[in-house]
């Protein structure tokens, strides 16, 4: 398929899988500058399906630059309150939403003050995890290649050969070559919805991960169960929530965290800094010491930005057997590389499948950072209620 066509089959697929538009709906759409060819083209899909209104914002990593290099330092944790009020009209609204990810600058803060660069989290919002948690707006998250991305991917490759072959990645995992793409992500769903039901049927009460770098216990909350793929709004509006998924999760007890972890995967955050060789030590539950061989310091200012940001919020299982998984790309994207394997989140959690108790003592945070730490060499091990070790993932496939 001509690259054209690949961004419209994967504009109709966001539009009416992913978020799962409905007519009338108003759709914002999240973008940086570089990603403007996907943007209308989900604009389009989006009025095709009778959208009411597409309110396109785009976020340019070099005004963020900019802030960091010049702006005061007092300044730099500050969001204008209309940030935040434009996410909250939008679940009022019941609106839906449509992000595009993936990398449009490469190294753009590398030279800046690690320190001063972990201060400012744009584009990321806290107040689009109240809007997740209150599932008031169908939303997705997409892949859009772009040729730096696609450079930083595959460097050896020309700039025009490595887009081309990144967007045959992206329309690969995203399963654009399928004859029918609604149907095979439904499949999809539903395959990993059987994964989820097999683990909640453990009982499990904690889970272990034990690798090159790693030996990390973490405990479940009484009432934690594991999701997979399909979502609903509080109006009963079913999204997938990332395009492509493969990811069973659940919410941990954020005091029942011990141990060591390696990442295996670098982590992109949303401005585009790259962390490589993220270690992390947790006692008690708390991030009590974060290293890292690039952006330990941007890592630590996430973790301090608040008093939940250095607990854990997420636990997430990825098998090898995926779409994403069988390339063996490092994409430096989180979207594609967290649902390649096995990862973690520091910050907010879940009320999804919780107790009323359980809601009141899973972790709260104003950030949610996922970063991979599964792999081949990864073993998980499920620990039951009764104290049984149950294995769950060995070499990266499913023991359940």
């Amino acid at each position: 398929m001509e690259r054209a066509e690949l961004t419209g089959r994967l504009a109709e697929l966001a539009v009416a899988v992913g978020a799962n538009v409905q007519p009338g709906q108003i759709v914002s759409v999240s973008a940086d500058h570089g990603q403007h060819e996907l943007a209308r083209a989900v604009a389009e899909a989006a009025y095709r399906r009778g959208a009411s209104f597409v309110d396109v914002v785009y976020f340019d990593p070099y005004v963020k630059r900019a802030r960091i290099a010049y702006a005061p330092e007092e300044t730099l944790s500050f969001v204008p309150p209309w940030f935040g009020q434009r996410l909250l009209a939008l679940g009022e609204a019941r609106a839906a939403r449509i992000s595009l990810s993936g990398p449009t600058t490469t190294g753009l803060l590398h030279d800046l003050d690690s320190d001063r660069a972990g201060r400012d989290q744009l584009p990321f919002l806290k107040e689009i995890l109240t809007v997740i948690a209150d599932r008031t707006t169908n939303w997705t998250v997409v892949p859009c290649p772009t040729e730096p991305w696609a450079q930083l991917v595959y460097p050896d490759l020309p700039a025009a050969e490595a887009l081309d072959r990144l967007w045959l990645d992206v329309a690969r995992v995203c399963r654009l070559d399928e004859p029918d793409p609604v149907a095979a992500w439904n499949e999809r769903a539903d395959a990993l919805g059987d994964v989820a039901a097999r683990l909640n049927a453990l009982q499990l009460d904690a889970v272990q991960l034990e690798g090159p770098g790693t030996d990390l216990t973490i405990g479940l909350l009484p009432s934690s169960i594991f999701h997979a793929a399909r979502d609903e709004t509080v109006g009963g509006i079913t999204h997938l929530a990332n395009l492509p998924t493969e990811e069973v999760y659940t919410t941990p007890d954020p005091e029942r965290v011990d141990g060591r972890v390696r990442s295996t995967k670098p982590l992109v955050l949303a401005d585009g800094t790259i962390i490589r060789g993220l270690e992390i030590r947790f006692e008690g539950g708390r991030a009590v010491q974060i290293d890292a061989e690039q952006g330990a310091g941007v890592m630590r200012g996430r973790a301090a930005f608040d008093e939940g940001a250095a607990r854990l919020g997420e636990v997430a299982l990825v098998d090898r057997e995926s779409r994403i998984g069988q390339l063996g790309t490092v994409f430096y994207d989180t979207l594609l590389d967290e649902n390649a394997a096995s990862h973690i989140a520091l910050g907010d959690g879940f009320d999804l499948g919780l107790s009323e108790e359980d809601r009141g003592r899973r972790n709260r945070s104003g950030i949610h950072i996922d970063f991979m730490v599964g792999s081949d060499e990864v073993t998980v091990t499920g620990i039951a209620r009764d104290g049984r070790r149950v294995p769950l993932l060995v070499g990266g496939s499913w023991q359940v």
